[in-house]
């Protein structure tokens, strides 16, 4: 590379069809959760289809967290070897294909195991696509792209509730399966469109072996993000997998509603539109206090929010509490792929965030379980009380001692 080339690298021009690079990664993520959360919805009539019981389909689920590692890491070896847009086109229809054989599986075992090829597109998507969106992104801008990104979940999540009141009651459930093909063909053309990142080609490794050798050099970085992402995720999964049963162990909401919806459809309507607010909101912030400390006013306010949470004893100080809640977890997730990409290696970004964020996930699995155990002895209120405020002192402990690198250059080669 010349020295002009390298001096135009530099510097902080935007990167033309910037737009299509980080469209590509914020619908997918979309796309993503989309796929994963009508799952969720159809447990009973997926154990009806299948002969099988409501357990057998919960397992399917975790067969999806837990594959999701593995397509952190290969698609994220694909990304760092080969470039951004190649491989993300081949995750996103990869998992796609995977996601309406599913609803047309013949049997338990077939579902079975396409549930698993699915976490592997879906582990694989998030680091290609958080790291395509953020090298691609101006550098003022990535704290709000990063939340809008990050917001993605908790949207699919919402269009997931909507398409179940509103579209399988007169397509079928298994439409539920084929309304994101239409998505799918966005990102293929978004990607195309694209330029290929201009960080990959400064920074990229010219073998695997070179890229698992620079992923081994930075363990120290691997292990503070995989405690973080860890925790993280019993933060999220913590306030939201249970949830939706504490809310139905309580027999004076069993005929509310909310949004005009059963309870159960509304309030995660409800809050998660709080949660696709909050995401940009403090990704918008950081740019201006910085990652950590946008992330810990996030998680303030969630453990503000625990009172009317766990102890309300009105529908609106439910409503409210849970809304806040998802405005803190999501609004600290919001700041998560600038931060993560910010403290990656270069020539690993494609692989770095996307492990450290899917393995954290992975080893946080156990934490629904253990909090579910808790409740037969403390009862639900106290139970998510005990758990999510010790998860979010965790926290902020963590934060108030990590390290920062807001408003990296991606396109500089660092020297030492």
């Amino acid at each position: 590379m010349n020295l002009s080339t390298a001096d135009a690298l530099t510097t902080d021009q935007e990167t033309p069809r910037w737009q299509f690079a980080v469209g590509s990664g914020i619908l997918g993520w979309v796309l993503d959760a989309f796929d994963f959360f009508v799952v969720i919805f159809l447990l009973d009539t997926l154990a009806a289809r299948f002969g099988v019981s409501k357990a057998d389909i919960v397992y399917t689920l975790t067969l999806t967290l837990a594959m999701r590692p593995v397509g952190a890491l290969l698609f994220g070896l694909l990304a760092d070897r080969f470039g951004r847009k190649r491989p993300l086109i081949l995750c996103v229809l990869f998992f796609s294909v995977i996601t309406v054989l599913s609803g047309f599986s013949p049997s338990y075992v077939f579902f079975l195991v396409m549930r698993g090829l699915y976490g592997i597109g879906m582990g694989g998507y998030w680091g290609i696509g958080a790291s395509y969106a953020m090298e691609s992104a101006p550098r003022r801008k990535r704290g709000i792209l990063s939340g809008i990104m990050q917001g993605g979940y908790p949207f699919g999540y919402l269009l997931a509730a909507l398409a179940m009141q509103f579209v399988a009651p007169v397509f079928g459930w298994r439409s539920m399966f084929l309304i994101g093909l239409s998505v799918t063909a966005l990102i293929v053309v978004f990607t195309l469109l694209a330029p290929e990142s201009e960080a990959w080609k400064l920074h990229h490794q010219p073998s695997l072996g070179k890229i698992f050798g620079t992923l081994f050099e930075h363990a120290g970085i691997f292990a503070y993000l995989l405690l973080v992402m860890a925790v993280m995720s019993c933060l999220s999964h913590g306030t939201q997998d249970l949830y939706p049963d504490f809310l139905k162990s309580s027999p004076w909401l069993a005929d509310r509603r909310v949004l005009g919806m059963k309870l159960l459809f509304g309030l995660p309507v409800l809050y998660n539109i709080g949660a696709i607010v909050a995401a940009p909101l403090f990704g918008h912030l950081s740019e201006k206090i910085g990652r950590r400390y946008a992330i810990m006013l996030a998680l303030g306010v969630s453990l503000l929010s625990i009172p009317a949470w766990a102890f309300g004893s009105t529908l609106l100080a439910l409503a409210l509490g849970s809304y806040f809640m998802q405005t803190g977890v999501q609004g600290a997730f919001g700041v998560i792929p600038a931060h993560l990409n910010e403290l990656s290696p270069d020539s690993v970004r494609g692989l770095f965030p996307g492990f450290v964020y899917q393995l954290g996930v992975l080893i946080a699995s156990p934490a629904v379980s253990f909090e579910y155990t808790l409740r037969n002895y403390l009862g639900y209120p106290w139970a998510l009380t005990a758990f999510e405020g010790s998860v979010i002192l965790a926290l902020f402990f963590i934060f108030s001692l990590g390290p920062e690198r807001l408003g990296r250059n991606f396109r500089r080669v660092e020297k030492g």
